[in-house]
């Protein structure tokens, strides 16, 4: 047998899933009924297979030089069996890597690239975001806070874990840094009563949530803007800032600017909640094996996986203290799950909303996405933090006291209790 064909054989039968592969002519390896099949039309498919290069095969996948056929959570079973390690120590570069990675981040994340970037990804459709995500549209890591949550109530339970943690009180002004489909922005408004306004690049969204409002009759107290955070007016300070899924965004060697911008636009004794992805590994801003370059060709270019200390770090140049950290994980992982599973349901439908042949590869890429960012998740090559921060201290010594012109109470109770 040919030697590539036979390291693949031996792949297969040590795959945890029983997995067939169909080659180019037709022969077929492996067990008659699989869980999980390959059909390879291309033979460049097969050395990324016996390398385990999963990220690439996922481009194979996506560009039709290879079918996947079975269960996602199969599928993502015999995926990260076939990796040869670590994607996080993978993806690991020396100095000259980082050097090269900074001018790169500077470079890509002008005004006009974050914006052509942000299109590419949150214009893809309305409707077929609509098919998996909650009736709210939130587009982020969900908080099961009972283990038998659905995904709506979960969401849910993460806009109100959010505002609990800001404190947010009514009459304030409360601004959402990447609002998105409006899901925080609603809610804030709706349940805490405060002034708010969400920022966007994306046209959808920002069309989708102005109607929202309308409908919703707050236009006298909330409202969306098109516009990107660098051009944000200084002039009247928020109480209360959120940044959801916003930082993944802005780009590594930004992130120092990023939480500086927001600290300027902070009322003293304010608060800010930046929710985000992070990276595992502290000198990798991508997963390796292919990964990284999957989600930056078919999903998010553009975007920057960041290590929490390296976050934590820009917050305090950025004129930041951190008050409060919370790892999400595996709140995220089932997140995630929830998304796959409702979208694997809804495949025919999913196909008819996209259409064309460019569709079919934005579906083969979002059905490969979702699921793998859901095992990443699960393996901890990528986690998911809520940190507060708030400007610092100022040498006062009434902090404990619950002074009225300071937020944090340094005490975590508040985010617990039953009432509001």
């Amino acid at each position: 047998m040919n030697p590539l064909l036979s390291v693949v054989e031996r792949k297969l039968q040590a795959l945890p899933v029983t997995t067939q592969l169909v080659l180019p002519d037709g022969t077929v390896l492996g067990p008659p009924d699989p869980r999980v099949r390959f059909v390879a039309h291309d033979k460049a498919a097969l050395a990324h297979l016996a390398e385990g290069a999963v990220g690439v095969l996922g481009q194979d996948y996506v560009e039709g030089r290879v079918d996947i056929e079975g269960n996602m959570r199969d599928v993502m079973a015999a995926a990260s069996a076939l990796l040869p390690g670590s994607p996080v120590d993978a993806a690991r570069g020396g100095w000259l890597t980082e050097l090269v990675r900074k001018v790169v981040s500077v470079w890509r994340h002008s005004v006009e690239r974050d914006a052509k970037q942000i299109e590419f990804h949150y214009d893809l459709s309305d409707d077929f975001y609509g098919l998996w995500l909650d009736p709210r549209r939130v587009y982020s890591c969900a908080y099961y806070r009972w283990p038998d949550m659905t995904l709506a109530q979960a969401q849910e339970a993460k806009l109100d874990h959010i505002c609990r943690k800001l404190r947010l009180r009514e009459g304030e002004r409360f601004l959402d840094v990447g609002a998105g489909w409006g899901g925080l922005l609603l809610w804030a408004a709706e349940n805490y009563g405060v002034d708010a306004t969400g920022i966007t690049l994306s046209r959808n969204q920002h069309a989708h949530v102005s109607r929202l409002i309308e409908e919703k009759g707050l236009a006298g107290r909330v409202r969306v803007e098109l516009l990107d955070y660098r051009k944000l007016d200084e002039s009247v300070p928020y109480d209360k800032i959120a940044s959801v899924g916003m930082f993944e965004h802005v780009g590594r060697a930004q992130l120092e600017g990023y939480f500086a911008k927001l600290r300027r636009l902070l009322k003293p004794g304010g608060l800010i909640m930046n929710h985000g992805i992070t990276a595992a590994g502290v000198y990798n801003a991508e997963l390796g094996n292919g990964m990284g370059e999957f989600i930056e060709k078919y999903i998010f270019p553009g975007g920057e996986l960041t290590h929490i200390s390296v976050v934590m770090e820009a917050m305090t140049n950025g004129g930041l203290e951190e008050v409060d950290v919370e790892n999400l994980r595996p709140h995220y992982a089932r997140t995630l799950w929830a998304w796959s599973d409702a979208l694997e349901a809804r495949l025919p439908e999913a196909a008819r909303i996209l259409g064309g042949e460019q569709g079919e590869r934005s579906l083969r890429a979002y059905r490969l996405y979702l699921a793998g960012c859901a095992m990443g998740f699960e393996h901890g090559w990528i986690a998911l933090h809520q940190i507060l921060a708030q400007p610092p201290a100022t040498g006062r010594p009434d902090e404990l006291d619950n002074p009225p012109d300071l937020a944090y109470p340094w005490r975590r109770d508040y985010m617990y209790e039953a009432g509001r």
